[in-house]
């Protein structure tokens, strides 16, 4: 893709082809993994429905000054919409302050005027203040909770719920379990076999392993993925995928075997990510984004003496937030989730496949 200027100070970039845009997201305070020309190469070899517009705005010296990356998703069943950013639970517009914002939604929205996409939706962590336009509308239905690794792991257990986490964390320890660390194709193989019993047993759809591999393939050749397994005698019935950038760890993906949850391998391997945060020198550790609506998942990892922050989302026109806000609790998303639970493993990739082709 080629840079494309639309006015005398913002154009749309390709971040894999300029070397400033990664270099502008390591600069910036809210730059974090997902707006790395990495993801873009995740996004564009998992799914073919969707494309990304990077806006970048450049001061007088063609330096980056903000940025808004948004993506074109396309589907016959959800229609046409503009997401920033696909599948990203952490993410901010790249800006300062409010008039920066300002130029790039409208820039945003000038480009694609004439598509009649039936939604924007732009997500935000830290930035909330700084997003102050009269067209666009918040929810806010998601949840983050994060560790502040300024304390030694032992002092942080002390603030671990009694029952619920810290004896079962010294039950999966009892238990002789091992992590390992993933280092070959073989183990995310081992991990997504158990990340599509994990998904079936919740009712989700699981996303292609061509997802994942494109992870794999971009961000663990330089050190800002891991991989840890949890074995019993040798099986792995555990397995967690971490991503890391700047001070920052995120347990982006868990998966276990059911059978084996008395043995607890899901505690025992947040604990084995939180001491390896602290042991590779990041200041935080995030447990990721949470649904309001999934209450046990929010309890799980309140539990753990987390941090709780809104993850507001921000939707133009605003008639589409309360089609978002009230997504999971539609007909056709308990449907969905009746069919992933019931179906059949053998048909788990194609169910996964089918829906994912409709998803950002």
């Amino acid at each position: 893709m080629e840079e494309k200027r639309l006015s005398a100070n913002i154009k749309i970039i390709d971040p894999a082809a300029n070397s400033n845009w990664d270099d502008f997201v390591v600069r910036h305070p809210f730059g974090w993994l997902y707006h790395l020309s990495g993801w873009k190469r995740v996004l564009d070899k998992s799914f073919s429905h969707m494309k990304g517009y990077y806006f970048g705005l450049f001061d007088g010296e063609a330096k980056i000054q903000a940025g808004l990356p948004v993506y074109e998703v396309k589907s016959y069943l959800t229609g046409r919409r503009l997401v920033s950013i696909p599948f990203a639970t952490l993410f901010d517009p790249l800006v300062s302050n409010n008039e920066e914002f300002g130029q790039l939604f409208k820039a945003v929205l000038d480009r694609f005027k004439n598509g009649q996409k039936s939604m924007v939706e732009i997500r935000s962590q830290h930035s909330p203040a700084l997003i102050k336009n009269e067209r666009l509308s918040c929810t806010r239905v998601f949840k983050h909770h994060y560790l502040d690794l300024c304390n030694p792991p032992e002092v942080l257990k002390k603030k671990f719920h009694r029952s619920c986490i810290r004896q079962r964390i010294a039950r999966a320890e009892k238990s002789n379990l091992r992590v390992k660390t993933g280092a070959d194709e073989s183990d995310l193989q081992n991990y997504y076999r158990l990340h599509m019993r994990t998904r079936k047993n919740v009712g989700r759809p699981t996303q292609p392993y061509r997802f994942f591999k494109a992870i794999w393939d971009t961000f663990y050749p330089v050190g800002q993925l891991t991989l840890l397994l949890a074995e019993k005698d040798g099986t792995t019935i555990a397995a967690m995928l971490l991503l890391k950038f700047k001070d920052r760890v995120s347990a982006e993906f868990a998966a276990s075997d059911e059978r084996c949850r008395n043995l607890s391998p899901n505690h025992f391997l947040f604990w084995e990510s939180i001491k390896l945060a602290h042991r590779e020198g990041y200041h935080v550790f995030d447990f990721g984004r949470t649904s309001l609506a999934n209450k046990p998942l929010m309890d799980f990892k309140g539990r753990w003496g987390a941090e709780v922050v809104d993850l507001p989302m921000f939707y133009y026109p605003d008639n589409k937030i309360k089609e978002n806000a009230a997504g999971v609790e539609s007909r056709s998303y308990r449907l969905m989730s009746q069919v992933c639970h019931k179906a059949p493993d053998y048909l788990q990739p194609f169910i996964g496949n089918f829906c994912y082709r409709h998803l950002g």
